[in-house]
């Protein structure tokens, strides 16, 4: 084990490991710093982007080094999770990990109270936030399913404490209380074919998703309080760390489950 400013180099704990990565669009969204973690450990990976975005996540891969070219990945177009499909197994053959930072939410369905937002705003929401990863991992099943390494393929998913009702949260907090029921359901059903699914419950960090979070000034100031280890949210180095740790051999043995890196906080009254 080595230690570089902070930051823990556990051997190449995920040399041959081959991850699909969503959710980058600079270099400060969770999602690089799990593909950078990533790469450091030794794994192979491949970014993908949709939309609006995809020019700025092509901007940020560049800074991992050479990922090859990024993939067009629009989870609310069952043609381009294809599209996607037979790009990622023309590259790679088969995957042993996703990460799963995918999350959108119009205006409306923030800061606003329960009752402001149309079910078609409230539609949206669900459908990038939460099933998005009953479409990824169902489109991905096959080249998961493939995976030859220590434990077998892992799907990790952003997530954000849905036990509790979090101010200016509202329809958001809905779509996270759903997606760790999904990753339950998801975890049950892949179990047999050796692919493990978990959320990562991280506390607020300061990135350009959290930023459009009415209020999110709110979490800044009082999760340092009530986490027990304390928390920064300019740091989220720890999330990284667990991330590579779940897509590893380290945690075979962990499905279904919620693991919180949020300084102790969801655990105190």
């Amino acid at each position: 084990m080595r230690n570089h400013g902070g930051t823990l180099t556990l051997m190449q704990i995920l040399s041959g490991h081959r991850i699909l990565i969503t959710g980058i669009l600079t270099d400060e969204s969770i999602a690089f710093g799990i593909a950078k973690r990533a790469l450091e450990e030794g794994a192979e990976i491949i970014v993908t982007g949709a939309g609006r975005g995809m020019s700025l996540t092509r901007r940020t891969a560049r800074k991992l080094g050479d990922v090859g070219d990024v993939v067009a990945l629009d989870v609310t177009s069952p043609a381009e999770i294809a599209a996607a499909v037979t790009e990622v197994e023309r590259r790679f053959g088969h995957l042993d990990g996703i990460v799963h930072a995918i999350g959108f939410a119009p205006e409306s369905c923030l800061g606003s109270g329960m009752f402001t937002a149309s079910f078609e705003d409230i539609s949206i929401a669900l459908n990038i936030s939460l099933y998005s990863l009953a479409a990824l991992t169902g489109a991905f099943r096959p080249l998961l399913r493939k995976s030859a390494v220590l434990g077998g393929s892992s799907v990790v998913s952003l997530d954000f404490d849905g036990t509790r009702a979090y101010p200016m949260y509202d329809w958001m907090g809905v779509a996270k209380a759903g997606l760790e029921s999904l990753g339950r359901y998801l975890a049950k059903e892949l179990g047999p074919d050796a692919i493990r699914v978990n959320m990562l419950a991280s506390g607020p960090i300061r990135t350009i998703a959290a930023k459009s979070i009415p209020g999110f000034a709110q979490f800044e100031t009082t999760w340092h309080e009530r986490a027990p280890l304390g928390w920064d949210v300019r740091d989220a180095s720890a999330v990284h760390d667990t991330a590579v740790a779940l897509l590893s051999p380290l945690l075979r043995g962990t499905t279904g489950s919620i693991v919180y890196v949020d300084g102790g906080a969801h655990a105190m009254g």
